[in-house]
């Protein structure tokens, strides 16, 4: 079959039509399957042309599936059965309204339909036991693409009991579930196809857009809490066949569940609100973070105002004693006063309206000594936090010199290791010479036993020769 071409140069309403119906439509062996909403409508396609349908069915989209590569065919159905899937989970999970265990049938559904959307297409590579078709190859490849898939990679290591990679697969696909990561690990490796042409063919379903629309959607997941026990279940074995009939209904029912919708849209506006806030707690803590540099700033004019009260205290202490000796020197007068005669009366008076207000003022400056006080305590608190703060760095200086002697204990000996190297080349580089002179000496010699040799052969064919002539002659 040849693959899905447009008839005509520019595209009409009624091509646009049946593209999208047959893009909609899951065809499987006789039956025409179409996404109803949130259903699956089946109809044997014998019979369409027999019985009335209130949505008829086009020649031009039947010649049009017909002209479909089947492998394009695999790719709709099994994305139209990842979109039913999905948004089965989400609706059912949120009409429930709690955690999900492994026994729940539209979770078990959910991994069937995944399991054979990364099987789409899989390379089978030949072992000493036989052919081996598995998608852990590719799941292994996230934890090289996204190093906190590192953590879930090792849990399916050590789970007891999984002894095949489709068995590790399985409980690599749950766990990403449980962390409410699987979107993101998905598209981590749908953007790599050059990794993932290792593993699939050019036509597979994580090789084309289907696989990118899959991940997509698997965003809608994280509104979903899961807990799932592995370690009782037999991951092995489990035979992965999807379950038609939670999604088929009569082909004459069209309702659309628009209350789902609205609560999809309602999770997925509340998840833009959350991601909103957290970039806003962000930028609250770089604030803090500044505010935080400028109170150690403020820390050390803390320290100099420290020591500027500090003398003020001593200042306010010696007026308080003089204060006191004053009042004592004006009881003693007053005291002297008494004994003297009445006419001396207008003068106590006086006294007296001025230990008052030397009283007064004693109390003032003695509420000002409390306040010094407080202010010396709380400057003194500040004063250990920061010798605290300033010990831990100095700790860290003296952390990060050691580390420096270290480096420069090892630049000492790489520097001592790269002369001893230097000099050894320089007099392998000197044997070479020599060698070389050597061999050009050789050569020389080998030139000139050549060339001796040459005139050996020519004296002895001259002796033959002559040799010759003799025994010619004496015959």
């Amino acid at each position: 079959m040849s693959d899905l071409t447009p008839q005509s140069e520019t595209p009409t309403p009624t091509t646009d039509k049946i593209t999208q119906a047959a893009r909609e439509t899951i065809y499987l062996c006789n039956f025409r399957v179409s996404v109803d909403g949130e259903w699956l409508c089946l109809r044997e396609l014998n019979d369409i042309s027999l019985t009335p349908d209130p949505e008829p069915v086009h020649e031009d989209q039947i010649e049009m599936v017909e002209k479909m590569d089947p492998i394009a065919i695999e790719r709709l159905n099994l994305m139209n059965m990842a979109k039913l899937s999905i948004k089965g989970l989400i609706e059912s999970a949120l009409n429930l309204g709690r955690t999900l265990d492994s026994d729940y049938a539209p979770l078990q559904q959910f991994f069937v339909v995944m399991e054979h959307c990364l099987k789409h297409g899989l390379k089978t590579k030949k072992t000493f036991l036989g052919q081996n078709k598995s998608f852990w190859g590719p799941l292994e490849l996230v934890e090289k693409l996204t190093p906190e898939a590192g953590e879930i990679t090792a849990s399916v290591k050590d789970l007891p009991g999984l002894k095949t990679p489709l068995g590790r697969g399985r409980a690599w696909l749950r766990l990403a579930l449980m962390q409410k990561k699987l979107s993101d690990y998905m598209k981590t490796i749908i953007n790599r196809k050059d990794l993932l042409s290792e593993f699939y063919e050019p036509n597979a379903l994580m090789m084309e857009e289907e696989g990118a629309v899959i991940a997509g959607l698997l965003v809608g997941l994280n509104v979903i809490d899961a807990n799932l026990c592995m370690k009782g279940e037999d991951l092995d074995s489990q035979v992965g066949v999807i379950d038609f009939s939670m999604y088929l209904k009569d082909g004459g029912h069209s309702s659309k569940s628009v209350e789902g919708d609205g609560q999809i849209t309602a999770i997925l506006d509340q998840k833009n609100y959350v991601e909103e806030l957290n970039r806003h707690l962000s930028a609250s803590v770089n604030n803090l973070q500044a505010k935080v540099d400028a109170l150690e700033k403020s820390n050390t004019k803390l320290t100099e105002e420290l020591a500027v009260a500090n003398n003020r205290i001593i200042t306010l202490q010696e007026d308080v004693e003089r204060v006191k000796e004053e009042s004592s020197y004006q009881l003693e007068s007053r005291k002297a006063l008494r004994s003297d005669s009445a006419a001396d009366g207008q003068a106590l008076g006086e006294t007296r309206k001025q230990l008052k207000e030397e009283t007064l003022l004693r109390l003032d400056v003695e509420k000002e000594l409390e306040v010094q006080i407080g202010m010396k305590q709380e400057m003194e608190l500040s004063m250990k936090m920061l010798e605290k703060d300033v010990c831990e760095k100095q700790d860290a200086l003296v952390e990060l010199r050691q580390q420096l002697e270290d480096l420069r204990a090892i630049n000492q000996h790489l520097d001592h290791l790269l002369q001893s190297a230097d000099a050894s080349s320089k007099q392998k580089s000197e044997v070479i010479v020599r060698m070389e002179e050597k061999i050009n000496q050789m050569s020389g010699t080998i030139k000139q036993l050549e060339t001796s040799d040459k005139h050996l052969v020519k004296q002895a064919r001259n002796l033959n020769s002559a040799a010759g002539k003799l025994l010619q002659l004496q015959q």
